[in-house]
């Protein structure tokens, strides 16, 4: 039976030693974020998490959701009454607005909540988890009354959402969508069409749902221009906020799935069902990136959580599992052979997967606290730079963070060698869960689109021209904090200048050779993502060589930190120049040979 530990000491110090949120008590919406407080959240957080919804991962996987026969879908055993605890807990309301009901702590606090959600069960966590986007879409562009009537029992977490987007014969092409919203005489809509891929579109955690619909009205430009936002609620919501009748929305059927069985991944029926519309009819693509990019920060932390899960799960099978001698010869002669933790290819696994996921965890509370910067900071000039920060990283928290999660799950699986590919043994189900975070929200591919081809070019390189600087500044201040950590700050200058390189290829081909832009996005995104961790792990070094240099109890946590971040510049690192020549190699032999050329018989 795999097991979970919600990991807060290395949460209280990314939070409070490396994050520092606590420096930010003075900006609005972080007066509650002291130090006590947060410490506090974590350790119960971890404890709520470990104690109540892990045990319901195996459960969540083997028995997965049911529909019934009059279309209503059930989750397994233990979730309803998981989710009414969650509830009752007060988590929903942890980063929610305080207008609505919520506690409005930072992000930073929000992501280590979803963190720990998503190791424990990431097909349970999906649920509250498309609640968090609907919210944001709903605050950012519905009218005050739609605010006033969905949000407080949203925020509560009495009712969920979703997100409704994709169609049979359209993914990521939305301008292809069929779904049609016709205008009715009381100021609703009518809509009609079938969404597929629906996370959590229909469950019995809450008593009323949320969706959120793109549709298109009538005379509509057939793009994605001509795409708007419906709320959609599975229940009518009366004037007074009690519940109406039944909506005309029905789940068609459950998605058979790799992974994440314990979530009803639904195909939705909407015949004539009532909604109204959010924001700007046409405008609806914007109103749902809202939710999106939410929902994609969301995804990363669950590559993350993935590679969490799986990297405990491992480190106690390597300290249990005896085969074969240490290559220096027996390392415990009494027993008939040594632990795996003496193998150096073992190690090695094992060492990348904690330089990920410590990293990754920096990685996620820095863009958590970027989000809150971005609204909350003192000046419009640092506002600003937040936005830009946390925009033009989005994508690559997304596509490198699963990544990532998903390559430390199968190195993970790979130390149990062959119980890791037998289901009890649990390794296998983060291998199958961590696999859709890389495809859905946006496939990774996309994402490095969105990088290279969006948020680069953004208001002229100001946003990745900030983040040159600020690696450029890092590094630069690394000189008086000892050998350690003045190796990983030369390693990943270089790194920055490699980045920096790649980046100006990409402008002057941008134009000439669209598909060399095409062709090279992955391997930038996967770049950008390197060099990311490493001003996380730059970051993290400072920090632990201050704690050494100044006295602390906690020596071994510390070292520990030194030693990860060593490991990381000089066995990670060093990919971004390999990455850079992958870049400037262009879309020549990528776009070359005709479609014929690829028939296998």
């Amino acid at each position: 039976m795999p097991i979970y530990k919600a990991p807060t000491r290395d949460t209280r110090f990314i939070v409070n030693e490396v994050v520092r949120v606590a420096d930010y008590t003075h900006l609005a919406g972080f007066e509650n974020a002291t130090q006590d407080m947060t410490d506090a959240v974590i350790e119960e957080a971890g404890r709520f998490v470990s104690e109540v919804v892990a045990p319901l991962n195996r459960v969540g996987d083997i028995e997965g959701c049911t529909r019934h026969p009059d279309a209503s879908v059930t989750t397994p055993t233990g979730f309803k009454e998981a989710y009414r605890q969650y509830v009752e807990g007060g988590w929903p309301t942890l980063v929610g607005p305080e207008a609505f009901g919520g506690q409005g702590l930072p992000h930073v606090i929000g992501f280590v909540m979803e963190e720990y959600m998503c190791s424990a069960n990431h097909a349970f966590a999906m649920y509250p988890g498309l609640a968090n986007g609907a919210i944001s879409a709903i605050l950012s562009k519905g009218s005050p009354e739609q605010q006033a009537k969905y949000l407080p029992k949203m925020v509560s977490g009495e009712w969920l959402g979703t997100m409704n987007l994709t169609e049979p014969h359209c993914g990521t092409d939305l301008g292809l969508i069929r779904t049609r919203a016709e205008p009715q005489a009381d100021g609703s809509y009518a809509i009609t069409g079938t969404k597929i891929f629906i996370s959590a579109g229909d469950h019995d955690l809450t008593e009323n749902i949320i969706h959120l619909v793109l549709a298109k009205t009538p005379g509509a430009p057939e793009s994605s221009k001509g795409i708007s936002l419906f709320i959609v609620p599975k229940f009518l919501v009366n004037d007074d906020g009690s519940l109406g009748a039944k909506n005309a929305v029905s789940v068609g059927s459950i998605e058979h799935k790799m992974g994440i069985h314990g979530n009803a991944t639904c195909v939705m029926n909407y015949e004539d069902a009532k909604g109204w519309i959010v924001g700007e009819e046409n405008k609806g693509l914007a109103a749902m990136f809202v939710m999106m990019n939410a929902a994609r920060l969301g995804v990363g932390i669950q590559g993350l959580g993935q590679a969490e899960a799986a990297y405990q799960n491992s480190v106690l099978y390597a300290q249990e599992r005896r085969q074969g001698r240490a290559l220096t010869g027996p390392a415990e002669p009494d027993q008939k052979a040594d632990p795996l933790f003496v193998h150096p290819d073992v190690r090695r696994m094992l060492m990348d997967a904690k330089a990920f996921t410590e990293g990754m965890r920096a990685f996620s509370g820095w863009g958590g606290l970027l989000v809150d910067l971005s609204h909350k900071a003192a000046t419009a000039e640092e506002r600003q730079e937040a936005d830009d920060l946390i925009s033009l990283l989005t994508p690559v928290i997304k596509g490198y963070g699963t990544d990532r999660g998903y390559q430390t799950a199968t190195d993970m699986q790979q130390i149990w060698g062959g119980h890791g590919y037998i289901a009890e043994s649990g390794m296998e189900q983060f291998v199958r869960d961590a696999r859709i975070a890389m495809i859905y929200e946006g496939a990774n591919g996309v994402q490095a689109m969105d990088l290279v081809g969006r948020k680069l070019p953004m208001n002229g390189g100001r946003a990745v021209q900030a983040f040159f600087k600020l690696v450029d500044d890092e590094c630069a201040s690394a000189a008086d904090s000892g050998d350690a950590v003045a190796l990983v700050a030369e390693r990943l200058g270089k790194a920055n200048g490699e980045l920096k390189a790649a980046t100006m290829w990409f402008l002057q081909h941008d134009m000439t050779d669209r598909n060399a832009l095409g062709a090279g996005a992955y391997a930038y995104m996967t770049l950008m993502g390197i060099v990311s961790l490493g001003l996380m792990w730059l970051k993290m070094a400072k920090v632990a060589a201050a704690a050494l240099a100044a006295g602390t109890d906690d020596t071994l946590f510390y070292e520990a930190k030194l030693v990860t971040a060593k490991h990381f510049a000089l066995r990670s690192i060093p990919q971004a120049g390999a990455l850079r020549r992958e870049i400037e190699a262009g879309g020549e032999t990528v776009m070359a040979l005709p479609v014929e050329a690829f028939a296998t018989a």
